[in-house]
């Protein structure tokens, strides 16, 4: 699930002798679908408890009955217990069932045949949540569908982001506004001396943080060899995990640095994790000003993200989104004062039938690729995977040393892990027209990945009725 469509098996499986993986891989799918179709099921039981509600407070009012809201603490009491959970998390879950039910059925028809999985149906639920023209969110219900079944839960996320604000921008600018009110820093209480500092920012503002401090945390942190500083699979730091580990030092950032280092390793390694020296570089900054407890080469790093803005709303007259890579769509006003206080701008070309990059515009033509690529791909173009571009390497689809041309067809960005995984197992990757890759298993299955402006492209004009979907 979360790819284009099931694997396709192809004799090279038998060929290189793995018959248990094989047979483990159809079986692990049916499975699966087998669960998606009884959780979906669930949702189906837990819309009816609503329309129980429903019927029940209609009962309540019309004896005039003052608190209307006793039957549903009543009934999410009772399946709290039922299913060992609280009536509160209950309560939420059969909202967003109701929704399910009542406002898009294909999704729903879609889990119910094991085409997509639980947070792929809660992801499509909770971004368009918001639109209320039953056109435009069943328009939207289209797109979201093609591209969860090509996608993973955690990709899919910006990407439904992206086709409701572009399926209804004037209800997705209501909420940016209102959301952007709520902005604050806010601290909780933690057992064992430690507390939780909170801030709710606009997306481009929080996700420069993190990148700042994530390279900052890299200069104090010695990079371990082949990974530009990362520890071998370390997380995506756009991404949900971090879970990065130090490996020995290997560089000097300054003289306070390498002291610390040898007083608290001996062998002038730092024993940090990535997330603690983010953590304590965080609260450097705040505290000081500058990072002057790790040294002052520090302050000289600036944070970077990647910022797609559509001409016309970069010229203050289009409603399409603008989008940060990773994330989805942002404010056009904020993404326009970045882009305008920015060194420089790449021009992008895209397909106006299918959203798909065409070219990159800017000087050298090594350094144009690679900003095509970043354009296009956006992130490590291996499935699920969501390292962002500029932490990726640009590789060879195939060798140049077997004639490979450096060129658009037969270049693409893979994370340092998934790179080796190509070179270095069973693994094989071929690119196809239009940018998709296609990673080919050992058992010979194969599994396709879209650049990101395709998948969550919405073309003018088309029909919810009669046009397929772009995909």
């Amino acid at each position: 699930m979360g790819h284009e469509e099931d694997p396709v098996q192809d004799p090279v499986g038998d060929a290189l002798g793995w018959p248990a993986l094989d047979a483990l891989v159809p079986t692990l799918i049916d499975t699966r679908r087998r669960v998606a179709a009884l959780q979906a099921a669930e949702a189906r039981l837990l819309a009816d408890a609503t329309e129980l509600v429903i019927a029940r407070t209609a009962e309540s009012r019309a004896q005039g009955r003052s608190q209307a809201d006793l039957p549903l603490r009543e009934v999410a009491l009772e399946l709290g217990m039922a299913m060992r959970a609280s009536d509160r998390t209950v309560q939420g879950r059969m909202s967003d069932a109701a929704i399910l039910v009542g406002r898009l059925p294909r999704t729903l028809a879609a889990w119910e045949e094991g085409r997509i999985d639980a947070p792929h149906a809660w992801a499509i639920v909770r971004a368009g949540l918001a639109i209320g023209d039953p056109d435009r969110l069943a328009r939207y219900e289209d797109l979201a569908l093609a591209a969860a079944e090509t996608e993973s839960p955690g990709r899919l996320v910006p990407i439904v982001r992206a086709l409701a604000a572009a399926v209804d921008p004037d209800t997705f600018q209501d909420r940016l506004t209102r959301a952007a009110d709520d902005r604050s820093v806010r601290v909780y209480d933690l057992d064992e001396g430690m507390a939780r500092l909170i801030a709710d920012l606009p997306a481009p503002l929080a996700y420069g943080i993190r990148d700042r401090l994530t390279e900052m945390a890299r200069a104090v942190l010695a990079p371990q060899q082949g990974e530009e500083g990362d520890p071998a699979g370390a997380a995506d730091p756009a991404g949900a995990e971090s879970a990065d580990v130090a490996a020995p030092a290997c560089v000097r950032t300054g003289p306070g640095i390498r002291r610390e280092r040898l007083a608290q390793g001996g062998n002038g390694a730092d024993p940090r994790t990535m997330d603690q020296a983010r953590a304590d570089v965080l609260a450097d900054l705040l505290l000081g000003g500058t990072p002057i407890a790790h040294g002052t080469d520090l302050g000289a790093i600036a944070a970077r993200i990647h910022i797609t803005v559509p001409a016309l709303t970069l010229a203050g007259v289009g409603s399409e989104p603008a989008l940060l890579a990773g994330y989805g769509p942002i404010d056009p006003e904020l993404a326009r004062r970045l882009a305008f206080a920015a060194p420089g701008w790449d021009r992008v070309f895209t397909d106006p039938h299918t959203g798909a990059v065409l070219a990159v515009d800017r000087y050298r033509s090594s350094a144009e690729l690679r900003r095509y690529h970043a354009v296009r791909d956006e992130r490590c173009r291996t499935p699920g995977c969501r390292r962002a571009a500029h932490r990726c390497d640009l590789d060879h689809t195939v060798d140049a040393a077997r004639g490979g041309a450096t060129a658009v067809g037969n270049l693409a960005l893979f994370c340092r892990r998934h790179h080796t995984d190509k070179h270095a197992t069973a693994w094989r990757v071929r690119q196809l027209s239009g940018g998709v890759i296609e990673w080919i298993a050992p058992t010979g299955r194969r599994y396709r990945d879209r650049p990101p402006a395709t998948v969550r492209f919405v073309p003018e004009g088309v029909s919810v009725e009669h046009d397929p979907p772009p995909f």
